[in-house]
């Protein structure tokens, strides 16, 4: 026990923690012991892995600037091929964290997209910044979007093909919502394929779908090169919809709790960081465009990350609700009623047999008590509710309160 921690209790209070030790120190005792010195992260070097993707960059960000030595941790950003490669190498403890779908992290915890095994999400990482993309040929035929799309499909009868980049995860989940309050069953009416996210373009290139859903710089990328327009940005499905999320498993965060804390807290940091203003953004999108990361032409990140929409059509707009990394502290917290929106979502879809228990599984699964200290740490505000109320884009409005209900009140399900 250091000297420090002596002479902050009296001597009862000191003779109690001797009795206990450090590691099992009442919760009386906590906040001393972590005073003291005893937060320090049980790992010093973490492996985070990450997608090629415009949402990877307050990972990135947190260890290009040197934020993660702020917080005692050294933070190696691992570039990934596919989803199903992050949740394999998350299972099986090759990455300590990973830059994360929201739905690939409830999907692992419950069974539902590979192995099972008690999943962690410990923050959010960013809001907003999707887009569904519809071919150049959809567009010349008039489907522009999902209303047009929808007659389209009625009137020139074939096989439409779309693709999302993983079974549970948040574009599959918007795709089909996006169809689905257009008349389309994405189940039914269409051929709904798995592509990782840096290779949908190319797919579309070469005519093996009529649509994507995906993070940016896929859905500026399409523009740039001509091959496909933007039908809906995620942001008008969901305004502020929660997006990716920094992904652990439980054993980790059991066994690592103040390397979890550190590594969020320089995360929040990085993401406030890049928000903070137009050459923070520039110089995110030079950093991140570089092929250890997101491998692709500045132009195609620094524009949508402004707000500075084009949909291949010749229509421009400046969105403020484009992609956001903190927003005043706003995009970070882990909400439960996120998390229990994508089960709602699971259950509508068919992925999910039975209604679980929507509320213990977020419980479960956000680790909102680790946000909070991370949050303290850095200077980030925390909401007083741990749900939050939203309207989509057909005007039904998700508040948490009653998630069986809102699963099986769509008419279109599977």
């Amino acid at each position: 026990m250091t000297d420090l921690l002596k002479t902050s209790l009296s001597r009862r209070t000191v003779l109690q923690a001797a009795t206990v030790g450090v590691a099992g120190v009442s919760p009386a005792l906590r906040s001393v012991v972590y005073a003291a010195g005893s937060d320090a992260p049980e790992k010093k070097e973490v492996k985070i892995g990450f997608i090629p993707l415009t949402d990877c960059a307050s990972v990135v960000m947190a260890s290009v600037l040197g934020i993660d030595q702020k917080y005692g941790v050294k933070i190696i950003p691992t570039k990934e091929a596919s989803w199903a490669g992050v949740r394999d190498k998350l299972v099986n403890g090759e990455l300590d964290f990973a830059h994360s779908l929201y739905g690939l992290i409830y999907g692992v915890h419950l069974g539902l997209a590979g192995p099972k095994k008690d999943m962690a999400v410990l923050m959010t990482l960013n809001h907003n910044g999707q887009a569904i993309t519809l071919s150049k040929k959809l567009a010349d035929k008039g489907a522009v979007d999902g209303a047009s799309l929808a007659k389209l499909m009625q009137t020139d009868k074939r096989e439409y093909t779309f693709a999302q980049t993983f079974p549970t995860g948040t574009h599959a989940m918007w795709l089909y919502y996006w169809m689905a309050a257009n008349g389309i069953n994405p189940m039914k009416d269409a051929k709904v394929i798995t592509v990782p996210p840096p290779q949908m373009v190319a797919n579309m290139r070469v005519g093996n779908m009529d649509g994507y859903c995906v993070g940016e710089p896929w859905g500026h990328r399409a523009i740039i090169d001509g091959i496909g327009v933007t039908a809906m940005t995620t942001q008008d499905i969901w305004k502020d919809h929660p997006e990716k999320v920094l992904g652990t498993t439980a054993e980790f965060v059991q066994k690592n709790p103040n390397t979890a804390r550190a590594v969020t807290a320089a995360i929040i940091e990085a993401g406030k960081w890049i928000d903070a203003g137009l050459q923070n953004k520039n110089k995110m999108a030079e950093t991140i465009a570089d092929k250890s990361y997101v491998n692709t032409s500045v132009d195609a990140i620094n524009q949508r990350i402004l707000g500075r929409y084009q949909d291949g059509m010749g229509k421009t707009w400046d969105d403020p609700n484009h992609m956001k990394f903190f927003a005043d502290g706003a995009v970070n917290f882990p909400y439960l009623s996120d998390g229990m929106w994508f089960l709602t979502q699971h259950k509508r879809w068919g992925l999910l047999k039975d209604h679980p228990d929507y509320l213990a599984v977020a419980k479960q699964i956000n680790q909102i008590d680790i946000y909070k200290q991370a949050a303290s740490a850095a200077k980030a505000p925390v909401p007083k509710d741990v749900m939050r109320t939203s309207k989509l884009m057909d005007g039904v409005v998700w508040d948490g309160k009653d998630p069986k209900k809102y699963a099986e009140s769509f008419k279109i399900k599977a």
